[in-house]
């Protein structure tokens, strides 16, 4: 399978902005939605529109079947070891706010300490901030070197027999760098410390194997999977899920329910509350049978050779720092390219390249703190996918460096 033929399953790509065809490099945000992806929403919502676990009816019975089969597809995805570590939730943020609640409840107590990293997006922040406000607990932070990459071996002298979780990116969405994280929850088991991986850009760049890892918790948006919006998964270990309680209270998480006592749903029920995006939800299993399309070693390198072009022309033109650069090989690295332009602001650059058709985020991409440890107020930057071109490639460097001209 080439990179043409994964285009054409892709509505979004043929159309045009400005007049100009799309170059969408805004990836690392939110993926376009794959045509089976919009096929299924489009079906289940028109022919199969009933809540899910409820009704003994036929649509329900439907509706349900797709839901279901959603979590036994992300089961096999994740090699996680039963479906019912498998949780449904609204995204990346929703699921890392889960844990943060529920294992704070059951785990963390006052002076108790809490291990975040310095390359995290926001919501790997501020959830655990939370807790340790709520609990009085510390928050500690694990920092990055100059080249983007934590500072694993300083992990051991963080951690202490207070230390009551570790919260750590998978893959930064700023830095593009893939950090060890088998190592790091290596690390902290000895310690008898769990881990949570976020893996909103993980899980789309790398084959992830939870049991290999070994992780505690792990963590992923539908949307930046090429699924629909509003889907997210916690997978967790079933030892944590058991002894956690629920973040939401109403319909379908309760086992029985009076004015004395509630009991809870065994799992995953315990924590999917209310009615879910069942309709969304139900289309991961169309984004993973997707992804499994991507192991075609043409088209693996061929999205290397886009990576590897672009790495090459940030790293020469002596105008661009970027941020996140391989100390080794340039696999250590997922094609996501955050840079400034020495005296141009990436707001400016942002927009003209809007007007030439390609789409890239600018400004703090919800990781302030990476901003501050690098010393900026912001970066543009680039994300690519699979149904991305060489020639998109190509033209995105014409047009930068016409931009930079223009400005400088």
């Amino acid at each position: 399978m080439n990179v043409h033929e994964i285009r054409s399953m892709f509505p979004a790509l043929s159309r045009k902005v400005y007049g100009k065809e799309l170059v969408y490099f805004d990836n690392a945000a939110t993926s376009h939605r794959v045509q089976t992806v919009l096929d299924e929403w489009n079906r289940i919502s028109a022919e199969s529109n009933a809540n899910i676990h409820r009704a003994v009816h036929r649509l329900a019975d439907e509706a349900t079947q797709a839901y279901e089969a959603a979590r036994d597809a992300v089961q096999a995805f994740l090699n996680a070891s039963a479906r019912e570590e498998i949780v449904f939730t609204s995204g990346t943020t929703a699921a890392i706010n889960l844990v943060a609640f529920s294992f704070g409840e059951a785990f963390v107590k006052e002076g108790d300490e809490v291990v975040v990293t310095e390359a995290e997006h926001h919501s790997n922040i501020v959830s655990w901030q939370l807790m340790c406000q709520r609990k009085g607990a510390v928050l500690k932070v694990l920092p990055v070197d100059d080249y983007g990459h934590l500072r694993v071996e300083m992990l051991d002298d963080i951690l202490t027999e207070r230390t009551r979780i570790v919260a750590v990116t998978h893959i930064s969405n700023v830095l593009g760098i893939i950090n060890p994280v088998k190592e790091i929850v290596a690390k902290c088991h000895a310690n008898g410390t769990p881990v949570l991986v976020d893996g909103a850009q993980g899980a789309v760049h790398c084959k992830v194997d939870v049991q290999d890892l070994d992780c505690d918790f792990y963590v992923f948006s539908g949307h930046k999977l090429y699924a629909a919006t509003g889907t997210g998964v916690l997978y967790g270990k079933r030892k944590w899920l058991d002894a956690m309680p629920p973040y939401m209270g109403g319909g379908e998480m309760v086992g029985t329910v009076t004015f004395a006592e509630t009991t809870y749903a065994p799992l995953p029920m315990k924590f999917e509350a209310g009615t879910q995006n069942f309709a969304s939800t139900a289309t991961l299993k169309q984004a993973i049978e997707f992804i499994n399309l991507l192991s075609d070693n043409e088209l693996i390198e061929y999205n290397d050779k886009i990576r590897d072009y672009l790495l090459d022309y940030f790293q020469n033109d002596e105008r661009i720092r970027l941020f996140g650069v391989p100390r080794g090989t340039s696999e250590e690295k997922i094609p996501l390219f955050s840079f400034v332009v020495n005296g141009v602001h990436h707001e400016d650059l942002a927009l003209i390249l809007d007007k030439m058709g390609i789409a890239v985020r600018s400004g703090q991409m919800c990781a302030e703190p990476v901003m501050d440890r690098f010393g900026v107020t912001g970066m543009l930057r680039v994300s690519v996918a699979p149904y991305n071109t060489m020639e998109e490639a190509e033209y995105f460097v014409k047009c930068l460096n016409r931009a930079i001209e223009m400005l400088m």
